[in-house]
């Protein structure tokens, strides 16, 4: 299986360039963020402050780490439910945010700010945070360390395995997976 490599930040162009189904290998900074954390970046933005990390071209991991064993960079870093995220996306992907890596289906408002601002969302494989912790070489808390393991962090990631589930044209490997496998009726 062929797998493309992509290095962050993710410009505009190889964002719209990617499409539903492609296997990826991410190599960079990426950042993780969950409800809370979008929540207040949210805030932040609505209130005309600067967030804690340039937005513009970069990739959010929704995830809650898990503290690491001596030796390692982070713990097990398996993605959580996208959905929870869903309320919070348009208004980042408007300030810049240019990919998600997640796990599970998207609103349609989501899927409609991905379209309008060429970003992409990325499925990584639920169940397997401890070989994901494995393509993380650095992890430090940005911003939020009262929220635990739900704070911001800034991750360094080589070859980090994801698939894009949806393009920025739309294109849905969920619907499409379904219906390329649904039984037609006899």
């Amino acid at each position: 299986m062929l797998m493309r490599k992509l290095t962050t930040p993710l410009t505009d162009s190889v964002a719209r360039d990617l499409r539903s189904g492609e296997s990826v290998l991410i190599s960079g900074v990426i950042y993780t963020a969950r409800d809370a954390a979008h929540k207040r970046l949210v805030d932040m933005l609505d209130a005309g402050k600067d967030l804690p990390m340039d937005i513009r071209g970069q990739i959010i991991y929704y995830v809650g780490p898990c503290p690491p064993k001596p030796g390692q960079a982070i713990g097990s870093c398996g993605p959580t439910t996208s959905g929870r995220m869903d309320a919070y996306t348009p208004r980042l992907l408007e300030a810049g945010l240019k990919g998600m890596i997640g796990k599970g289906l998207r609103k349609q408002p989501v899927v409609d700010a991905m379209k309008k601002h060429g970003a992409v969302y990325f499925i990584a494989l639920g169940g397997a945070g401890a070989l994901l912790a494995k393509r993380v070489t650095k992890a430090d808390v940005i911003a939020f360390p009262d929220l635990g393991p739900e704070a911001i962090y800034r991750l360094e990631v080589s070859d980090f395995p994801v698939v894009v589930g949806i393009d920025s044209l739309g294109n849905n490997l969920y619907v499409e997976g379904t219906s390329r496998y649904r039984i037609a009726p006899v």
